[in-house]
């Protein structure tokens, strides 16, 4: 923390100094609607997607209206920081800044950049956004037992991920977010929207493997200054994938015929859904294996004991709670939703298409099989306030 301030006061010193002593000062950089970082930790399996999805924002930009400036940092093997402006019916790209090989998924890199967006005038805006881009899986902590994504990864040198609580403490030092997309997989978890809700007015991913090709970032680009952005951008991201759905026929990363799920949360109704949560779980009694075996998966990869975390909240609480108290907790999840939809099936890597009859958008984690995990899942704010004590959990 001492560090990124320390940081952001040399850079004002350093500004002061300028005007103090220069008479020919650059005009700082007009104040737009809303500047969206993008942090593509793309040092690994997905590489060439991020350079994909980097000329898609090019092209999305070329449809902006002057009011959103996109930030890019992406990290494909050496990392740098892109400045993408609509101004005078052009695209302008600037290289802010290159910093070489480093580690994109760790705490003082990611706050470094954060730094040189959200605490640079020249970047200054009326409100903010920001887009994460890499594999991830979730609440789970890396080195639990789940060993192939969660959110970041950089394999750069060793293989280096970020877990939700240093996230966390990234985000301390941001301004609020207008939203805050994850374009991973596996992000659509309450027990993770939980944890960042202070950090943004809507929370944004699938619930289950995200295609390879990701957003489609030229249709997302000129909705990201929107006031119903959010929204907006969902909508898009799953208009695309559903335009080419074809219940996987001839699927490839670049002709994807096999559909997405995409859910937006709406995160000043998260602690009243956890209020719910704990009053509708008085009294209730549940076997983790029995609750996991009757409720829906989105997570089509095999371990050999436990369950690994991504089953459906709403048929979780549907199967634990009796009709009156899950009619009341019901309306209060559907309040916390503000967007879900997905195609007939999905596409998992493991087992190919999947149906997602029953899915209804968000995922909780079901205790059971592995005390590692288990005894992790006790330490999420969302586990206390959602009162998962209570069926002895």
């Amino acid at each position: 923390m001492k560090k990124l301030f320390g940081y952001g006061l040399a850079c004002l010193l350093c500004l002061l100094a300028v005007t103090a002593c220069s008479e020919d000062d650059p005009t700082p950089s007009a104040t737009v609607e809303r500047t969206v970082l993008v942090y593509m930790a793309a040092d690994n399996s997905l590489a060439h997607f991020a350079l994909e999805d980097l000329e898609e924002m090019r092209e999305g930009m070329q449809n902006t209206n002057g009011e959103l400036r996109l930030m890019v940092y992406i990290d494909t093997g050496s990392a740098q920081l892109i400045e993408l402006k609509k101004e005078n019916g052009n695209v302008v790209e600037n290289i802010v800044r290159e910093y070489g090989d480093r580690n994109s998924a760790g705490v003082e890199e990611t706050l470094e950049v954060f730094d040189d967006v959200f605490y640079n005038p020249d970047y200054s805006a009326n409100s903010y956004g920001l887009i994460y881009w890499s594999h991830a899986d979730g609440w789970a902590p890396y080195g639990a037992r789940i060993t192939t994504r969660w959110v970041g990864q950089d394999t750069g040198d060793g293989d280096n991920r970020m877990n939700i609580s240093e996230l966390l403490s990234v985000l301390d030092n941001a301004p609020h977010f207008s939203f805050i997309m994850f374009d991973a997989c596996f992000m659509s978890s309450v027990e993770v929207a939980y944890e960042l809700r202070n950090h943004t007015d809507y929370y944004i991913g699938s619930p289950t493997e995200n295609p390879g090709p990701g957003a489609p970032y030229d249709l997302i680009t000129p909705l990201m200054a929107d006031e119903d952005a959010a929204v907006e951008m969902a909508s898009a991201y799953f208009g695309h994938y559903e335009d080419n759905y074809n219940g996987g026929i001839g699927i490839s990363n670049s002709n994807w015929t096999g559909g997405t799920s995409i859910c937006v949360m709406r995160t000043s109704a998260l602690e009243a859904l956890a209020a719910a949560t704990a009053q509708a779980l008085q009294g209730a009694t549940a076997d983790g294996d029995d609750v996991a075996d009757a409720v829906f998966d989105y997570d089509q990869r095999t371990v050999s004991s436990g369950h690994i975390g991504y089953y459906d909240f709403r048929q979780l609480m549907e199967e634990v709670t009796d009709e009156a108290s899950f009619s009341a907790w019901e309306q209060a999840f559907l309040a916390s939703r503000a967007y879900w939809s997905t195609t007939d099936k999905n596409y998992s890597m493991v087992v190919g298409m999947f149906s997602m009859e029953g899915a209804n958008g968000i995922t909780h984690y079901i205790p059971g099989g592995n005390t590692t995990n288990d005894e992790a899942y006790k330490s999420t704010s969302w586990y206390q306030d959602a009162g998962l004590a209570q069926l002895g959990w």
